[in-house]
């Protein structure tokens, strides 16, 4: 099952209410907010990063800028790079822009969630493909992932 399914599957078992929204193909944060009329704060910027041993997703306020020596502190590892549009796809199925913001159980990566996506209260991300965005409740998200998450701060 491609992660789009598998992560509907996930939503309705956990009865989570979401919206559902298909749009033209978006491969930015930007584009997205802007396909689905909504503030780009609002997005979920999941991002894939490896470092020495394993790839691990980072999730964000999609307003936000990425701090790379905060998310290395984080990791203790001085070796970090984002994952290759090669490894994105061999590793979660998703192409650049379309990874949804869900670790373990979905996805089985560890999940570093910064506290500005906290802020707002609903959160939307690209669902497992560029054309079609979930939007939903902020906190039944983090109700969801939190168990398997770890809240840090690594935006500038």
């Amino acid at each position: 099952m491609d992660l789009h399914n598998r992560l509907i599957s996930f939503l309705n078992q956990n009865e989570i209410q979401y919206d559902s929204l298909e749009h033209v193909a978006s491969m930015t944060c930007a584009a997205s907010a802007t396909a689905r009329g909504e503030d780009q704060k609002i997005g979920g910027k999941t991002l894939l990063l490896k470092d020495k041993t394993d790839f691990r997703l980072f999730v964000m306020s999609a307003a936000l800028e990425f701090d790379s020596q905060k998310a290395r502190k984080i990791l203790k590892s001085h070796k970090l790079r984002f994952a290759s549009k090669e490894e994105l796809l061999q590793q979660t199925g998703a192409l650049s822009g379309a990874l949804p913001p869900f670790g373990r159980p979905l996805q089985s990566f560890d999940l570093y969630i910064d506290p500005s996506v906290l802020d707002n209260d609903k959160i939307a991300f690209n669902a497992g493909l560029l054309t079609c965005s979930f939007i939903m409740n902020t906190q039944d998200w983090y109700e969801l992932v939190k168990s398997h998450a770890k809240l840090l701060s690594f935006t500038k």
